[in-house]
């Protein structure tokens, strides 16, 4: 870690003292304490500049009814939430599951305490890519019918036979699909040695070669301690209230649980390495949500990053020998600026600025900021969100989210999606409405973004109460579309139609395959260099909110029709490729080089 400045020294004396003020929320609690809800620092909003006037070509249209993404996402009541369990939602991903080279979509689904209100045919669902626009449901042929409270989803080949599995959290028991490589799927969560005792609320979750060993390991957050006989329902208990009005009891005022993590031994089985990894602290304090591994040091090791709900966010530091140390307080991660824990919910990735680091973007609850990150290189952060201008938005509760160049002018921007955890609220709270739109906030490429409101289609004005989303190119035609969750509705499905403007812009897409590394080549890293800028990103197995992005990165190139490109393997090797030629999708096989190139 570089040397800490006397700027850095103090807040980080600041972080510590907040950090003091959050013992009782970390510790186990009854449920009857009155410490309740998701933390919120009653934040106004920033007043908005002048806008720029700077045409956005990027505009989104939901297509979901025309795709064939028809069946609704139960969630709890439509109406109301008396509990946290039906509030939270759960993650969707995009998957290649056949690999055709098209992206298919998994959207999972949640259940409803009151039986009898619950569709028959409630189920996680897996869409084929037609090619055409349109999606064919495949789940029952695909053998991944399952009801219950599915929460997140990550993606990787963990048994390197070269198609993507499938691990989902759920509350309940967890399970692990075995992709057969014949269109269908095995549950083979006891055979794999991911069976538990008990009710667990699964949450965030990632594969992860934590070791590098070509194998890939698999971390699992939990969120809360959850028991709906013991949990007061709304109005029984007077801690339980968002502005005096009554609602569900939770987070804070309930039981952090243990986070867990499992290694692979190799031969398609998993053992419990929770206390190797983490030794005594067993993430213990803190309500996990979102998890993201990545190389955010730069020192070949991947780590993880938990945003987590009203109590401190993890760091788990990669310490190369098997363990990993909570840094996030140190790396100013864990609070906001001000020493203040948040209401962590999803999580982004990127490298926002251009200077080949990985930063990270953090949404939260009403009334507060979403965070942005700058990494400065050696894994230490700097919370750079009100000098980027994304103080202006502080209305809506943020969920899933990505950092990704939306229209293609090379400099990633940031998307959102948001809605109300409180659903009939509004009724009689009108700044708390159930449904909001989506936020896109576009690059402005001098470290600044600007808010984007109804300029960017029809797709991201619309009003939802959406969480997780995903980002990838569903229809191949070189732009970034986006799929997301909606509370007791169909999901969307965003097309981006890029418009023509005075300039091209131009992309590439990079598909990585490990030999030595896991064939997935999750956490792998890839950086493209074009006109004196570097832009850095990693594979990654889960990001956003409990959900999955296409594992084919993309880049937005802006003019630039030739880029070079490094690609680092995790495990150590590296491999470099000079003026490869922009608009079109390559892959690279590691230890052969760009094996196929293909455009769109």
């Amino acid at each position: 870690m570089k040397p800490i400045s006397r700027r850095r020294c103090l807040f980080k004396t600041s972080q510590l003292a907040g950090a003091a003020l959050l013992a009782a929320t970390a510790q186990p609690q009854s449920p009857l304490q009155t410490t309740q809800g998701s933390a919120s620092r009653g934040i106004q909003a920033q007043p908005r500049p002048k806008p720029t006037g700077i045409p956005f070509l990027a505009e989104f249209t939901d297509v979901a009814a025309s795709a064939g993404l028809t069946h609704p996402v139960i969630y709890g009541p439509t109406d109301h939430a008396d509990y946290i369990l039906e509030a939270t939602g759960c993650g969707v991903a995009f998957i290649d599951y056949d690999n055709d080279g098209w992206l298919d979509i998994l959207v999972l689904n949640g259940s409803r305490l009151d039986t009898a209100s619950i569709p028959p045919d409630t189920t996680n669902r897996l869409y084929r890519n037609n090619r055409n626009g349109t999606f064919t449901d495949v789940t029952e042929k695909a053998g991944l019918v399952r009801s219950g409270w599915s929460v997140g989803v990550t993606i990787g080949d963990y048994n390197n036979d070269g198609f993507e599995d499938i691990f989902i959290t759920c509350y309940g028991q967890n399970v692990l699909y075995r992709n057969n490589g014949d269109g269908t799927f095995t549950d083979v969560t006891k055979a794999a040695g991911l069976l538990h005792e008990g009710t667990r609320w699964g949450a965030g979750c990632t594969f992860i070669d934590y070791d590098r060993d070509g194998h890939l390991d698999l971390f699992v957050g939990n969120y809360v301690d959850f028991d709906v006989d013991k949990v007061p329902r709304p109005g029984a208990h007077r801690g339980c209230t968002y502005k005096t009005h009554p609602v569900f009891c939770g987070p804070r005022g309930l039981t952090p649980p243990r986070q867990y993590m499992y290694k692979n031994n190799g031969d398609g089985t998993f053992r419990d390495s929770t206390g190797d990894a983490f030794g005594p602290l067993d993430g213990m304090n803190s309500f996990a949500m979102t998890a993201v591994a990545a190389d955010f040091d730069n020192d070949g090791w991947p780590d993880i990053f938990v945003a987590c709900d009203s109590t401190p966010s993890f760091f788990f530091h990669n310490r190369h020998d098997g363990t990993f140390h909570d840094d996030a307080l140190e790396r100013g991660i864990a609070l906001s600026e001000n020493g203040q824990v948040q209401a962590g919910m999803g999580v982004a990735v990127g490298d926002f600025n251009l200077d080949g680091n990985l930063d990270l973007f953090k949404t939260h609850f009403a009334e507060d900021t979403s965070e942005l990150y700058r990494n400065d290189g050696a894994g230490s952060f700097e919370t750079a969100t009100l000098r980027a201008g994304l103080g202006v938005e502080t209305k809506y509760v943020g969920w899933g989210a990505g950092i990704v160049d939306l229209d293609n002018n090379g400099w990633p921007d940031i998307f959102l999606v948001t809605g109300s955890p409180y659903p009939g609220l509004g009724k009689h709270l009108p700044a708390m409405p159930d449904r909001t739109p989506r936020v896109i906030f576009r690059n402005l490429g001098n470290g600044k973004f600007e808010e984007l409101p109804g300029e960017a289609g029809s797709g991201v004005s619309a009003l939802h109460s959406s969480r997780g989303c995903a980002f990838g190119d569903f229809d191949n035609d070189g732009d970034m579309d986006i799929l997301i969750m909606n509370m007791n509705e169909p999901p969307s499905l965003l097309r981006n139609d890029l418009k023509s403007g005075p300039n091209p812009r131009h992309w590439l897409k990079v598909k990585l395959i490990g030999t030595k590394a896991n064939r997935s080549a999750i956490g792998s890293r890839v950086t493209v260099s074009y006109g004196g800028k570097k832009q850095a990103q990693e594979v990654s197995a889960q990001s956003s909110y409990f959900s999955v992005n296409d594992p084919r990165l993309h880049f937005g190139l802006g003019e630039f029709t030739a880029v070079d490109i490094k690609v680092q393997w995790i495990g150590g090797g590296a491999e470099e490729f000079l003026k490869v030629k922009a608009d079109r999708l390559i892959v690279v096989r590691e230890g052969e080089g760009i094996v196929d190139s293909q455009t769109f």
